[in-house]
């Protein structure tokens, strides 16, 4: 079976030996298999072991060991995913998310549903500070690790082929205020701004709308055929996948449910700018 992280982690070995010059023969040689093994690990078809990623890294001439380890790391990733089959899943908050941004890499499309915060790709450094200020995360060091990590994802948005993204916002999350109101201000504005480029769909979801039961939650979808849609969420402790036609569904019907009660999206920035110039 292929998988995300499977075909992401195989497109880089692939790269790896297609610069090294090396042909998939050779490759299978030196790990003691076959070349349609070779084939199947490109491919993201089979699960990698880590003595083989090792030697095939270091067959390519690849010598930067922290490089390395974060393919060690995507490939334990891909493994516990493949023994959880698709379905319901929760597993340490650090490892879900580390997960996460690799699929949001290769993503085409993410629909998300935030009640209490500006979506991460959509957030300002000063917010994203204001965030870490009152998480965890209390040094300094710590805080600037995180906005770089943010922002550096955000380059999502900005590629030649721009990641689709659709968020819906309740209204809570553009009046709660993070930071000084100079930052809320600058953060609702910088949300009008991208909520006006053409892949980038903003709602929001009024108070009068109504109780909303629903917790936040993205929708990762992907360009290869036949890939099914991924949904995730997360609370305190740990992390929650949904994956296969039956689990998503469900998140893709609350979606399109809480998506039809929000305003439009020429609506929605009119009332982000009004809250934002009351800050």
């Amino acid at each position: 079976m292929s998988t995300v992280l499977g075909r992401r982690l195989g497109g880089e070995l692939h790269k790896l030996r297609t610069a090294a010059g090396k042909t998939q023969l050779q490759a299978a040689q030196v790990i003691s298999a076959t070349s349609t093994k070779i084939v199947k690990m490109e491919s993201g078809w089979v699960p990698m072991r880590d003595p083989d990623i090792r030697v095939l890294c270091e067959f390519y001439g690849v010598t930067d060991a922290q490089f390395v380890n974060g393919l060690l790391d995507l490939a334990r990733l891909d493994r516990d995913r493949r023994k959880a089959k698709g379905w319901w899943q929760q597993v340490r908050l650090v490892g879900g998310l580390g997960e996460y941004i690799a699929m949001e890499e290769v993503a085409t499309r993410i629909r998300t549903l935030q009640l209490a915060l500006i979506p991460g790709l959509l957030q300002t450094p000063e917010y994203i500070r204001a965030l870490g200020v009152r998480s965890e995360w209390s040094h300094p060091d710590e805080i600037e690790v995180l906005v770089a990590s943010r922002i550096k994802r955000q380059a999502l948005l900005w590629s030649d082929e721009p990641l689709e993204f659709h968020a819906v916002l309740w209204e809570a999350a553009l009046r709660q205020q993070i930071g000084s109101p100079e930052v809320m201000r600058a953060q609702l504005n910088h949300l009008v701004e991208m909520a006006r480029l053409p892949h980038i769909h903003v709602q929001v979801l009024p108070f009068r709308a109504g109780a909303n039961a629903l917790g936040a939650f993205n929708l990762v979808s992907f360009a290869e055929p036949g890939a099914l849609d991924v949904a995730y969420a997360e609370n305190l402790a740990s992390t929650v996948w949904a994956e296969g036609p039956e689990a998503t569904e469900v998140y893709t019907r609350a979606f399109a449910r809480v998506s039809r009660q929000s305003l439009s999206p020429h609506d929605s920035v009119d009332l982000i700018d009004v809250i934002s110039k009351g800050m």
